[in-house]
C-alpha cells in the first residue's frame, strides 16, 4: 500500500486538491500496478510563515 505525503503552501482550494489526488493516485497505480483503493495520500497545508527558503520565511518574500 503507497503512502504519499504531500506538503502544500496554504491557498489551493478544495478543487484543486482534488485534481491532484486524483492524479497522483493514477500515476502510482499506473507506475507500480497497483489498484486506487490502495493508495492513501496525506495532504498538509502549511503557512507561509512555517516555511523558509536560504533562512527567509516566505512570508517575508
Amino acid at each position: 500500500m503507497p503512502i504519499v505525503e504531500i506538503y502544500l503552501l496554504e491557498g489551493r482550494s478544495e478543487e484543486q486538491k482534488r485534481n491532484l489526488v486524483k492524479e497522483v493516485t493514477e500515476v502510482i497505480c499506473r507506475t507500480i500496478q497497483t489498484e486506487p483503493e490502495q493508495v492513501r495520500i496525506i495532504l498538509s497545508d502549511m503557512k507561509k510563515s512555517d516555511y523558509s527558503i536560504g533562512g527567509v520565511l516566505i512570508s517575508d518574500k
